[in-house]
């Protein structure tokens, strides 16, 4: 009869466990800024090499990763009248989605090549198994959020980008990437995320801010704190090209620019330096993150990791910025 109530436990045990168990889930999500896999990475790419290899360690320690796709992705297409116009082959797509799992299309280029280009772009991410968010086929589409679930956990994420030309936007029925002027739009698309969506967690990647400019603008400031006001658990951001500030506001985390990834355009140290930005998140919310600092090789476009510099890390018991070599808190 002993043996037979201890077998009976040891059933109950392992079909119901402990209730504290789901606590002790974590699920890591790392993002890195403006890729640009065109050009000289892309030329680099179709000739066989992989500008991600230096940081495949760091990526398969993530559970979700993204970053910035920092151009089209299309055969056809008619470049614009801009300064910059750029567009990636198809073939970078499963280089890329080695590596990622979602992609942001909310930037200033992503429609370089014109409508056709931008939905060739779609289908090639598409058919390539590659998610991706910030932009789509119409203006709803654009303004809904990629859910992705991982070990439980139930992760929203929204795209916007602020920089022109603002005819890249997606219209009612017109292809392009959402924007993100119009702030109360912005607020109930979180708000609506939350109630409808009902994630664990909600990230918003921006493309904002001045060009080669290290400190935010007000306008950044501001929105992303109306985001985490509006329920966003982090705030992140790209486009300026260089590293920015990054803080706590409200319970949330702010990272207002992670600088570049992968791009053969710079020739100056701000320019080639951005930041892997690894965010561990339980039950509770945000856990700790760190930041580790990549460096652009200029004869390639492609980063290594520098894990003897000082970068951002933070963790919730302190609610303070600290420095972190490669993670590990430096002792001043």
């Amino acid at each position: 009869m002993k043996i037979l109530s201890i077998t009976f436990f040891l059933i109950l045990f392992l079909l119901f466990p402990r209730a504290g168990a789901a606590q002790e889930q974590i699920v890591r999500i790392s993002f890195v800024g403006d890729i640009m896999v065109a050009g000289l990475p892309g030329d680099l790419i179709i000739k066989g090499r992989d500008p991600f290899t230096a940081f495949a360690d760091f990526f398969k320690s993530g559970d979700i990763n993204m970053g910035n796709l920092e151009t089209s992705v299309a055969s056809g297409g008619k470049p614009l009248n801009k300064p910059y116009v750029f567009r990636a082959a198809p073939a970078v797509v499963p280089v890329l989605k080695r590596y990622f799992h979602a992609m942001s299309l909310a930037n200033n280029h992503s429609g370089d090549y014109g409508q056709g280009a931008l939905k060739e772009t779609f289908h090639n991410l598409k058919k390539g198994g590659l998610s991706y968010f910030g932009a789509g086929y119409n203006l709803n589409e654009a303004h809904t959020p990629l859910i992705i679930e991982r070990k439980g956990f139930r992760i929203a994420l929204l795209g916007y980008n602020e920089f022109f030309p603002r005819q890249f936007e997606a219209g009612a029925n017109m292809p392009g990437v959402a924007w993100s002027s119009e702030d109360e739009q912005v607020v109930a698309d979180i708000k609506r995320t939350i109630k409808q969506d009902n994630p664990d967690i909600v990230i918003t990647y921006m493309h904002w801010g001045w060009e080669d400019e290290p400190l935010p603008c007000e306008r950044q400031k501001m929105m992303a704190r109306k985001m985490i006001d509006a329920g966003a658990t982090v705030v992140i951001g790209s486009h300026p090209h260089v590293l920015q500030t990054v803080e706590y506001y409200n319970g949330g985390l702010i990272v207002y620019s992670l600088g570049n990834f992968v791009f053969d355009e710079y020739d100056d140290d701000a320019g080639r330096t951005g930041w892997l930005l690894r965010l561990n998140f339980d039950r509770k919310g945000l856990l700790n993150w760190d930041t580790i600092v990549s460096y652009i090789d200029p004869k390639t476009g492609f980063p290594y990791p520098k894990l003897d510099m000082k970068s951002p890390c933070g963790n919730r018991q302190s609610y303070e910025i600290a420095s972190c070599t490669a993670g590990k808190p430096l002792k001043e």
